[in-house]
């Protein structure tokens, strides 16, 4: 007898909706773009002796089609990353501006992942925050930071979120 594949359900893999990853990669990725888009840049002005844009311009007034390329593929690669780092900062700025702690989550998000320079330890993130949060303490930090977390991925993923799956369940029970 055959056993039957059962497919598991994504919501239950913790590798989704791992908010708190995602902004760790935040720095990294934002680098990893600048990088890129800068290498490409030079590149083309070194084997070409004209700029991206120039280039880009002539090929299509000739109707060429770049499709299947190396120089497609990585263009493509460039546009995805800048475009998960676009969703971010709109989930991010939306946190911010619409959350009634908004603004608090937001400083407390920038300096603790988003900021382009990272902090050596979590008292200089403390500090940085002083502005923001007055008296703050180390317990108020991990705490607020929790639920700014928490609060940033119900913008990113709705109410999928791995905390809320349970609360979704008691509502709506799956049979």
């Amino acid at each position: 007898m055959a056993k039957r594949k059962v497919e598991k359900d994504v919501r239950d893999d913790p590798r989704y909706h791992d908010t708190r990853k995602l902004l760790k990669k935040y720095r990294d990725v934002t680098w990893s773009l600048e990088l890129s888009v800068q290498k490409l840049k030079n590149q083309f002005n070194v084997e070409y002796g004209t700029s991206i844009e120039d280039f880009l311009d002539t090929v299509y007034l000739a109707g060429a089609d770049l499709g299947g390329t190396e120089l497609e593929h990585h263009a493509q690669c460039i546009e995805r990353s800048h475009k998960m780092l676009q969703l971010l900062d709109s989930a991010v700025e939306l946190l911010r501006t619409r959350h009634k702690n908004g603004e608090i989550y937001y400083w407390l998000l920038y300096y603790t992942y988003l900021s382009p320079q990272q902090f050596r330890n979590t008292e200089e993130i403390i500090a940085q925050l002083q502005p923001y949060i007055r008296d703050i303490s180390y317990r108020t930090y991990y705490r607020r930071q929790k639920e700014a977390i928490s609060a940033l991925s119900s913008v990113l993923w709705g109410y999928t979120t791995q905390d809320n799956l349970d609360i979704l369940e008691l509502f709506f029970p799956s049979t």
